[in-house]
């Protein structure tokens, strides 16, 4: 069916690629499929540029990285699942509810890094994403590889940090945001849904993952996501929150020359790993509204746990946003 399109994400940098004009018929196709899986796993990201901008596309791609599963929430809307199973969407409406400063902006939907599900045992594998509104300016989503966040972050930090575990919970109030919070940072609302969200999460038990981890490959990834951190396991001190501080101002810090931002088209698709990427989105004018659909991508990286010795108990889960 023809050689795939594959070009370096960055120029110079081995994290993340780019493969244009991948087909539907491509998608079903075992040797192509094997190919991008074996660029997935090395590079930690895919962008597919010039794709088919349809929901059978987004299904197409998403099943070459193996089955999706669920939000976890039966609140977060969905699209048809009779045609496109597993597809979340996420809409942000122009003038919506959420309003926030960060540093001398006033946007919506910001968000700092992350990585999804960090208030679950499991991680899924990843998330493929589409863009279906686009603002006229930002609402760009960024991503920065673990590896290479470990391997730039300061001697001291790294060993302090090593072999901590950070402790997680669901939090969708950004006042509550604590690590690495940027200095100039006001909200001027919440978000619609916000305290349901939290009253129905409030007696889920609190997830715990390692701040550091090693890939099989042999690579050790910083993983630490600022967003719904709560302390450091057996560490709940000022001396271990400004640790944790300390070691999410770095990711900040060193995202400001290694993150990836991609700006948006209607024929983009993407997928990142979420045991190894984190993620962020850098907002936009209150005025345009955003819309985003997303899959899920099944797995688990088997080094999370609950807080308390908790199962995974998806009747838990479906208490969370």
């Amino acid at each position: 069916m023809g050689q795939l399109d594959v070009r370096p994400l960055i120029e110079g940098r081995d994290f993340g690629v780019r493969i244009r004009g991948i087909t539907l018929e491509q998608t079903k196709d075992p040797a192509v499929r094997g190919e991008v899986n074996a660029l997935f796993d090395k590079h930690g990201m895919i962008v597919f540029e010039n794709v088919e901008p349809s929901g059978a596309m987004h299904v197409a791609l998403s099943d070459i990285f193996g089955p999706m599963k669920d939000h976890p929430s039966k609140a977060v809307p969905r699209v048809d699942q009779d045609a496109m199973p597993g597809v979340i969407d996420m809409e942000t409406p122009a003038l919506a509810d959420g309003a926030m400063t960060v540093d001398g902006r006033t946007v919506i939907s910001w968000l700092p890094w992350h990585f999804d599900h960090a208030y679950n045992n499991e991680l899924n594998r990843a998330g493929v994403l589409r863009a279906i509104d686009i603002p006229p300016e930002g609402g760009l989503t960024g991503f920065v590889d673990g590896i290479e966040l470990y391997q730039r972050m300061s001697p001291d930090l790294r060993g302090k940090i090593e072999h901590a575990r950070v402790l997680y919970r669901m939090n969708v109030v950004m006042e509550n945001f604590r690590f690495g919070r940027p200095a100039d940072y006001t909200i001027h609302s919440e978000r619609t849904g916000t305290e349901a969200v939290m009253e129905a999460s409030k007696n889920v038990p609190r997830a715990i993952h390692p701040a550091v981890w090693t890939r099989q490959t042999g690579e050790k990834v910083l993983h630490v996501s600022p967003w719904m951190a709560e302390g450091i396991e057996g560490n709940e001190t000022p001396e271990g929150d400004a640790l944790l501080d300390a070691v999410s101002r770095e990711v900040f810090s060193l995202a400001e020359d290694l993150s990836y931002w991609h700006a948006w088209k209607p024929s983009d698709m993407l997928i990142w790993d979420n045991w190894r990427v984190l993620h962020a989105v850098s907002g936009h004018d209150p005025r345009y509204k955003r819309r985003m659909q997303r899959t899920t991508i099944k797995g688990d990286y088997g080094l999370g746990s609950f807080e308390g010795g908790a199962s995974n108990d998806n009747e838990i889960l479906e208490r969370t946003y």
